[in-house]
């Protein structure tokens, strides 16, 4: 997906400047963390989800187990596509906070209606795998209102009418907004080949899973 520009401008005095404010150098410090994360101040993503999450604007109201799991289909075909970033936090105390403070910086992405050929889902258990796959026949995976809060994202993508910089509060394409001045795009579709995802949430208004089958195995997506 699309990722920011790298910001090294400085706001302090220079110069041809004589009258600028003195910035501390931590603030150079913090916009140049925020370019590396998609320009998600994760403060301010913090504030934003509480209040969306209450509203239901978001698809993600738990808190997140901090096992990442796996994600792959062949084709990914979608209607209505959003991408921000946000904040997911595990439970108190989980024990798999480790030195994240029990939050997890995540890309949020959106889609309307979506469509999922040979879709696979694993979860590395420790010497075993939780295994789910669905839609391996003619009949493919179909969910509503999908959202998938992930680390890691890759595959062959084509947009139509992709906006990129949007601000997060003005999404309009799949019906979720981010909290207002966080880095944005959205289009109007999305076909990703060989889709990967490392993801720690996904919900969906409508999942339909044709041939659905659950295993243990000792090989993950």
């Amino acid at each position: 997906m699309a990722s920011s520009p790298d910001l090294t401008a400085s706001d302090g005095p220079t110069p041809d400047r004589p009258g600028a404010a003195s910035v501390p150098e931590r603030r150079g410090r913090v916009r140049a963390r925020r370019a590396a994360v998609m320009a998600v101040p994760a403060t301010v993503i913090a504030a934003g989800l509480v209040v969306l999450t209450a509203q239901g604007a978001l698809g993600v109201q738990f808190a997140i187990s901090g096992m990442p799991f796996t994600v792959t289909a062949t084709e990914l075909d979608g209607q209505g596509f959003e991408q921000f970033g946000g904040l997911d936090s595990m439970a108190e105390d989980s024990p798999n906070a480790g030195d994240t403070g029990g939050q997890v910086l995540v890309v949020v992405s959106a889609i309307k209606k979506a469509s999922l050929t040979k879709l696979c889902q694993s979860v590395d258990l420790g010497g075993t795998n939780l295994l789910i796959t669905a839609g391996q026949g003619s009949q493919k995976v179909q969910a509503t209102n999908l959202t998938t809060d992930s680390t890691e994202l890759s595959g062959d993508a084509a947009f139509d009418n992709i906006e990129i910089g949007n601000d997060a509060g003005t999404l309009d394409k799949a019906g979720v907004q981010g909290p207002k001045g966080v880095f944005s795009q959205q289009a109007d579709t999305v076909y990703i080949k060989n889709l990967r995802q490392t993801n720690y949430a996904t919900t969906a208004a409508v999942f339909k899973l044709p041939g659905l089958k659950l295993r243990f195995s000792d090989q993950g997506c």
